[in-house]
């Protein structure tokens, strides 16, 4: 898979956002379509860029981020970011990517890129076994 992967970040935190940001112009097949503060702002984001990954804090004004995935009807992958242990069982429920604790370090970050990354080529090779299975 070498495809670029188009992240967005969501996460009411400036330095958050900053040290995502700044996780992500370290691995070249990652680009940042952008950044937003709220749900609201992600949902605008949503419909304007196509998002293969989505970094998202849970504990947000307005609606949490959990809420939030639950609400779109087709959601990108995502990887759950918060400060608290205690959504990691929520995070079942809406079948993410991975479960980021902050402060996140770039190798538990690089960790989740390799989940995604591993996960797509499996889905990609079961897709194309399904294409060509005789019948």
């Amino acid at each position: 898979m070498n495809q670029i992967i188009k992240c967005l970040i969501v996460d009411d935190e400036p330095l958050a956002i900053d040290i995502i940001r700044g996780y992500i112009d370290r691995v070249p097949q990652l680009e940042l379509v952008g950044t937003c503060n709220d749900a609201m702002e992600a949902l605008q984001a949503l419909s304007v860029h196509k998002v293969d990954l989505l970094f998202l804090d849970i504990e947000m004004p307005e609606m949490n981020g959990i809420d939030f995935l639950k609400s779109l009807s087709t959601p990108p992958q995502v990887v759950l970011t918060t400060a608290f242990r205690k959504y990691a069982f929520d995070s079942y429920d809406v079948d993410v990517v991975d479960y980021l604790l902050k402060p996140i370090s770039f190798n538990r970050f690089f960790k989740s890129i390799s989940k995604y990354i591993k996960h797509n080529s499996t889905q990609t090779i079961e897709t194309t076994a399904e294409v060509i299975k005789p019948n």
